[in-house]
């Protein structure tokens, strides 16, 4: 049965994906502007414009071009750079360009997720298990305030704060190869705080409200008439049967630490993936967008098929829904 139910996901994941492709593809054809024109620029003539075109392969039918990418893509060749975005130059392999901002994407996603998932955690079971108190009350105004809040408006109070008034952080994120471990420490640490702080506000939320729910339950209410304490209530009993929910929302906000930060990698000028996808579209450079949002497509994909799996894991019924 759970063999089923992983080859179930699996398929319906993979159909996803493929129909993700074409929109990617649909979406990015219909992009305004020539990458043509932006390549030769003031040099642009009818002839040398058709030219280039045909060099590129971008005056085929759309339906050619899209089997083309996608049996390219299937081998694992995700084609080479039509503009020479994020600092390449035209024709370099888009995975050398992609390879680097990857890279500083998955380590500030990783540092993020090992400080703000356990700490996350900590602080939404440590309210469930005293719900109304002091700390509760502050805890769920803080997590409140804070999802209220976009996070170009905490990247910039921040900013204001560590880097303007106290000078403790750099304002960009500037790196190199010749950095030591303090001077990477401190580039990463004003996105990686902003990114924290954002994150586990919704982990929190999350967190309290699944185990509270759970915490109603009638198996739950004769362990408190037993006078069990209700710590040891929470840990051993309401906790297994909250995992799948949470397990959920920590797979959507790792999800949107590789695919959403955008505008965080803007403000702070960090050299990650979403950074590389941007200065794709301001150049059409469309293989290497199309690259990128395949890439933010299937970790999503992945991580939703993982928690999905926990989920069914920790509470086996599932596999019998209909």
């Amino acid at each position: 049965m759970m063999l089923r139910a992983i080859l179930q996901r699996l398929v319906l994941g993979t159909v996803t994906l493929l129909a993700v492709s074409v929109l990617i593809f649909l979406g990015t054809s219909v992009l305004p502007g020539d990458v043509a024109e932006i390549i030769l620029g003031q040099m642009a003539t009818p002839e040398s414009l058709a030219a280039l075109r045909e060099k590129l392969g971008i005056d085929q039918p759309a339906h050619v071009r899209y089997f083309m990418w996608l049996g390219d893509l299937l081998t694992g060749d995700l084609g080479i750079s039509k503009a020479g975005s994020g600092f390449g130059t035209i024709g370099t392999p888009i995975s050398e360009m992609l390879a680097p901002r990857l890279f500083n994407t998955v380590r500030m996603a990783g540092v993020v997720a090992i400080v703000a998932i356990p700490m996350s955690l900590a602080l939404g079971l440590l309210t469930a298990m005293y719900p109304g108190t002091r700390l509760d009350r502050i805890v769920t105004f803080a997590t409140l305030s804070l999802i209220s809040v976009p996070e170009f408006l905490v990247a910039t109070f921040l900013v204001l704060i560590l880097a303007v008034y106290l000078g403790w952080l750099p304002a960009i994120a500037y790196m190199s190869d010749s950095d030591t471990t303090w001077q990477l420490i401190k580039a990463l640490a004003m996105p990686t705080l902003t990114l924290t702080i954002i994150v586990s506000a919704q982990i929190i939320r999350m967190t309290r409200a699944t185990v509270l729910n759970v915490m109603s339950s009638p198996y739950i209410e004769m362990a408190i008439l037993k006078g069990v304490p209700r710590k040891r209530i929470v840990l051993r009993h309401a906790l297994f049967n909250a995992i799948g929910p949470i397990v959920n929302v920590i797979a959507l906000n790792l999800a949107w630490l590789i695919n959403g930060v955008v505008i965080v990698e803007t403000i702070f000028s960090y050299p990650g993936l979403a950074k590389l996808m941007i200065e794709a579209v301001q150049t059409r450079d469309l293989p290497l967008v199309q690259a990128c949002a395949m890439i933010f497509c299937s970790t999503y994909i992945v991580l939703i098929f993982i928690a999905d799996m926990a989920s069914v894991m920790s509470n086996p019924r599932l596999l019998h829904s209909k």
